[in-house]
């Protein structure tokens, strides 16, 4: 079985630990070398190796594989979850402590628009680059707050870094952060075998209700909106924030619906966050953007 996977360090752990899980399997890097667009490109190289037959299974982080997948691929398994939470690294014990007028770095507007909806007074600046890049530049004192996914740091060893957890109440997840998706060509029995054996249902009724509320508010990677569902037992509770960059307006919103109907529940989701008016705050969102 050969696996197709990004050439950074967080997701060459990520293919590792989905290789063991299968019995071993061979790593393809695949490269983004010349794609456009945003962190969509990453996506396309490993699906394009993929679709070439360069490998069998692809590992994605599931919050950067869009709605919408290439014809004759398909998601095949969603291993167990890591934390989904969103994290904060720097000064202060909690986001109200962080003192007034805090340099934080993020490259989201979806903590971009929860971070000022919060606390209109930070001074949030663009940042890119990888996790120690970003790591290495709040050290270096550039920035005072960083906001970063708890499931990347603990992939790497880096949990100690973390200096709290934000409260999805505070900083909704990205739909399918802490959660990796195996995608296989449509029709490929053996490697959708594979996937599907190391499928966790839980984590895979998650990620269908949060995939179902991007995919009906027609959602991109530069939106802001934040999906969070969680089952317990026969529960699942699901819920979502949408703003603007500024974060001057938002609307939150979550309801209860049953865990084997994840796309239902994410379905009644979307249609209560469009009544309240999301449609036309995410318009105006993609302006600000």
């Amino acid at each position: 079985m050969r696996i197709a996977t990004r050439g950074s360090a967080l997701a060459l752990t990520q293919a590792r630990w989905v290789a063991e899980r299968l019995g071993g399997a061979e790593l393809v890097e695949a490269s983004s070398d010349g794609e456009p667009g945003d962190k969509s490109r990453f996506v396309r190289g490993v699906e394009r190796a993929l679709l070439a037959g360069e490998a069998e299974v692809g590992v994605h982080s599931a919050k950067d594989l869009p709605s919408e997948m290439p014809e004759g691929l398909e998601i095949a398994g969603v291993p167990e979850r890591e934390d989904p939470a969103d994290v904060w690294i720097g000064v202060g014990g909690s986001l109200d402590e962080v003192p007034e007028g805090a340099r934080v770095g993020t490259a989201s507007l979806r903590r971009r628009a929860q971070l000022l909806a919060t606390r209109p007074d930070l001074r949030v600046e663009e940042l890119h680059g990888n996790v120690d890049t970003r790591l290495r530049k709040l050290a270096e004192g550039e920035l005072d707050g960083i906001v970063l996914a708890a499931a990347g740091l603990r992939r790497l060893g880096r949990e100690s870094e973390i200096g709290f957890a934000l409260p999805s109440e505070q900083m909704c997840p990205a739909a399918g952060q802490g959660a990796l998706a195996l995608q296989v060509r449509s029709g490929q029995a053996e490697a959708g075998d594979a996937a599907a054996a190391v499928n966790d249902l839980k984590a895979m009724r998650e990620l269908t209700a949060e995939r179902t509320v991007v995919a009906l508010l027609q959602a991109t990677c530069n939106t802001p909106l934040g999906v969070h569902a969680q089952v317990s037992g026969e529960a699942l509770e699901i819920e979502a924030f949408v703003g603007l960059p500024d974060g001057s307006e938002w609307i939150r919103d979550r309801l209860e619906g049953r865990a084997e109907e994840p796309s239902l529940a994410g379905a009644e989701l979307t249609q209560r966050l469009l009544g309240a008016g999301a449609r036309e705050l995410l318009d105006r969102a993609e302006e600000q953007a």
